[in-house]
């Protein structure tokens, strides 16, 4: 039985953190949850949880009204940002405790707990305090002690965020790994975050989530490929989309006295005003260019990161290697025009690189 969501709203005061979403979550699948801070990521989660109750809408599971039931019998196990674990305990007290509370036999327990060390990568840290563990690992035992639950949702909200940079790659490594070989057919796994790098990598079913809203749902790449509206191709990039407010005429695309090939994928379009919109990474460096002068460089561990202006345009550029520029220098640097895509003035998808646009 899925876990499914009609209509729900949840609004504690002037402004809606859930408003009138729906969802159908399946057994067995990993489902990524997108969008900005504050967006509603953690109160839909809690909501599944049952520690926010909603003004509005329905939940079921199982042919059970979710709602009804009482957070202690939903069998859900959470994870959160922050490391929450039992600081007097050693890891495998830690991972055994909620086990102990449901009465799970002795022989199970053993069984369940050395499953859950070996699958977060823990076998040896039993008798370690947690104090004598690294952030990194602190969280797998936090993940440990769901896992061991064999709970049949589990709902991790932004585990990696309060991880440096590099300890945060090495686990989203983990985490790909964990779901793809480590969780029952029988549980829902349902991941949220901020990180779009971490949604194509854990490469699950998509729903985007802004102002309590969902914008569009969908595999990783359709939402990658073909983001409904310039809200979610803000969000599902990083750094964010470039958007360029130009014409097209003719065979060509028009902005601040630039003038660019039309690709072919937009031969389509009315002559009108539209939002072209570019990924950092197809802005390129190009002596045969356009000019654009640097407002800010930023180096991002092996790239770097080009803020750059033109007239009233403004633009990233993503360089794919470590280089040293100066505010204000002026560069040149052509776009991939067979990567462009059109937004009408509304906002909406009308052309995509890639092709066709499910709705």
């Amino acid at each position: 039985m899925n876990l499914i969501g009609e209509n729900i709203s949840y609004k504690p005061d002037n402004e809606y953190h859930l408003n009138n979403i729906s969802f159908n979550f399946k057994k067995g699948n990993l489902y990524t949850i997108l969008g900005r801070t504050l967006s509603g990521k953690t109160t839909l989660l809690k909501t599944i949880a049952g520690l926010i109750n909603p003004n509005s809408g329905s939940m079921h599971f199982e042919d059970k009204n979710f709602s009804e039931i009482p957070v202690w019998e939903r069998n859900v196990a959470m994870v959160y940002q922050q490391f929450i674990n039992y600081p007097h305990m050693n890891v495998y007290e830690n991972i055994v405790f909620p086990l102990k509370q449901r009465k799970v036999s002795d022989e199970q327990i053993k069984k369940d707990v050395n499953e859950a060390l070996n699958t977060v990568g823990l076998v040896g840290f039993e008798n370690r305090k947690i104090q004598e563990l690294s952030g990194g690992q602190q969280q797998r035992v936090a993940l440990a002690r769901s896992l061991a639950k064999k709970a049949k949702i589990l709902l991790l909200d932004e585990p990696l965020v309060n991880l440096d940079y590099k300890l945060r790659e090495q686990l989203r490594e983990e985490f790909k790994r964990i779901f793809s070989e480590g969780f029952s057919q029988e549980t829902i796994l349902i991941y949220s975050t901020t990180d779009p790098q971490e949604v194509m990598e854990l490469n699950g079913e998509v729903i985007v989530l802004d102002e309590g809203k969902i914008l569009q749902k969908g595999p990783a790449k359709e939402i990658f490929e073909n983001p409904l509206n310039l809200k979610v191709a803000e969000i599902s990039n990083d750094p964010p989309m470039n958007i360029i407010k130009g014409l097209k005429v003719s065979t060509k695309i028009n902005f601040d006295n630039i003038s660019i090939g039309l690709p072919s994928h937009l031969n389509n379009l009315t002559d009108e005003a539209y939002n072209f919109g570019i990924r950092a990474s197809e802005v390129k460096l190009d002596e045969n260019g356009e000019e654009f002068e640097i407002e800010l460089a930023e180096i991002s561990g092996s790239e770097t990161l080009l803020h750059l202006k033109k007239g009233d345009t403004k633009i990233i550029a993503l360089i794919e290697e470590v280089m040293n520029f100066k505010i204000h220098e002026k560069i040149k640097i052509n776009f991939n025009n067979n990567k462009f895509y059109a937004f009408d003035l509304n906002g909406n998808l009308v052309s995509s690189p890639y092709g066709a646009i499910n709705g």
